[in-house]
């Protein structure tokens, strides 16, 4: 299906809405082109491809939001249906006291184009691929099998034209790529899985980038090896150090969620849960000052890539922590207007037929200046968490839990070996204060964060540096 990105389709959806009565109203057209291709077990299975493609309307009229979406985007009347629907969904609420934000007004076009453009990719080297990273897990290790694995490669093009009553006109066209196996490991009868996920906004030249096949092979020997070699951690409270992986999943879950205003406004609260943070803690200490916690969606390549967000808002840095101290919430227009700030450009939406929510785009915990080995140098007894297996945290974001996949004993300032199942049972404002140091290494890991009802999925960064946690208690299983 051809998409014209066409902007007089979104510029007269906006002056209907406006001519019907709205304060304000926004209207984004939206395609999502995706192609799968998926091996499991070694057996290439079917070609998944979808096309996506309609526009979503959203006005404000008598102090009430409404939206509304059709996938008959070519057609006037259907989008004159949409609004009316949107007006009437905003007029359900009666009198509302809801208020956008005041911003400034852009006109610009953002396109990014693949150095490799995938679909000049043969789909048979895209399986063949594939298919050579399954030979390539199973002789990870000579004395492990692994009868589960699947693979999923997927490549993506979202295009919008996004338009609103205030002269805001964005025209967006941002290709992603996605890679993610699944594999189970097995010795000896004893069993453990893995997840491993690299995605981008780029072209197949980032999966060239990537080197899968020695990604594979070390994940699969690491798997491997825990089983093999993996002895009991120590329990009680020691030092911790968290791999990126972990300590990116940790800034993604303990910081960015509990940090949207939605949350903590109790908008989100049936939905994906509420927040342990209050307004009052803006300005508030949280941590020492080597903790940074950013959330950027400007990172040239990243999984959660853009520069103006769903609600035409350029997007920027935004500080959650800085040094120690909470500088900011995550907010959208609706948001900042109750906290009587200008939107950060959080606003996000999965699809055309989704409205904007506060969301997160690429999360991490600043690096610091330190190597790996000066991190480690003073720690007597501790665990070093490379990579996380099982994560849980609970509606408010305070108490949380990760289980160590490669994980190390650390004594006297040296990994020593490996140990199985570390836990880590932590409260958020726990997990702030403790750690005092972080290193240079900063990582990136892709994923999906899920938001809302009906659901959002949307690609996000998480990532970090290697961060040391002072006097953490430590349990095993």
């Amino acid at each position: 299906m051809e998409f014209r990105l066409d902007e007089d389709l979104v510029l007269f959806a906006v002056d209907y809405a406006m001519s019907q009565g709205a304060k304000y109203a926004e209207a984004r057209l939206q395609q999502d082109s995706v192609k799968s291709y998926v091996v499991r077990n070694g057996i290439p299975e079917a070609v998944g491809i979808t096309e996506d493609i309609g526009i979503g309307i959203r006005v404000l009229i008598n102090g009430s939001l409404g939206f509304a979406s059709t996938d008959r985007w070519s057609d006037k009347n259907a989008i004159k249906e949409a609004i009316n629907d949107a007006i009437k969904m905003a007029g359900a609420h009666k009198l509302g006291d809801e208020q956008l934000s005041e911003e400034l007004s852009y006109i610009a076009k953002v396109f990014i184009e693949p150095k490799i453009d995938p679909a000049n990719i043969d789909t048979s080297e895209k399986f063949n691929l594939l298919m050579e990273l399954d030979k390539i897990i199973q002789k990870a290790h000579e004395k492990a099998k692994f009868p589960n694995r699947f693979f999923d490669l997927t490549e993506r093009i979202t295009q919008k034209v996004f338009a609103n009553s205030e002269g805001t006109l964005i025209v967006s066209s941002i290709p992603r790529i996605n890679f993610s196996a699944f594999f189970v490991t097995m010795v000896n009868g004893q069993a453990d899985t893995r997840w491993i996920d690299r995605g981008e906004a780029r072209g197949w030249e980032a999966v060239k980038d990537w080197s899968l096949e020695e990604l594979l092979k070390k994940e699969g020997e690491s798997m491997a090896r825990v089983l093999i070699e993996g002895k009991e951690p120590p329990e009680g409270v020691i030092d911790v150090v968290l791999g990126p992986e972990v300590s990116g999943l940790a800034a993604h879950e303990a910081v960015g969620h509990p940090y949207e205003a939605d949350r903590i406004l109790g908008r989100e609260g049936a939905q994906a849960g509420e927040s342990f943070v209050d307004p009052d803690m803006l300005g508030k200490r949280v941590g020492n000052e080597v903790l940074t916690v950013i959330d950027d969606p400007t990172i040239p390549n990243s999984y959660g890539f853009y520069l103006y967000d769903d609600e035409g808002v350029k997007a920027r840095p935004r500080f959650l922590i800085k040094e120690g101290v909470i500088t900011e919430f995550l907010h959208n227009r609706e948001t900042a207007a109750k906290f009587g700030v200008k939107s950060n450009g959080a606003a996000r939406a999965s699809a055309y037929n989704r409205e904007p929510i506060v969301r997160m785009a690429n999360t991490y915990i600043a690096p610091g200046d330190m190597s790996f080995e000066e991190l480690i140098e003073d720690i007597k007894l501790g665990i070093y968490i490379r990579t996380f297996g099982e994560w849980n945290i609970d509606d408010l974001r305070y108490n949380m839990r990760f289980v160590g996949k490669e994980s190390w004993l650390i004594e006297n300032g040296k990994l020593k070996y490996l140990v199985r199942n570390p836990i880590l049972e932590i409260t958020t404002p726990v997990f702030y204060k403790s750690i005092d140091a972080v290193d240079k290494n900063l990582e990136f890991y892709s994923a999906t964060c899920g938001k809302g009802d009906p659901g959002q999925g949307v690609p996000v960064f998480t990532g970090g540096p290697n961060v040391r946690l002072r006097n953490i208690r430590v349990l095993k299983r």
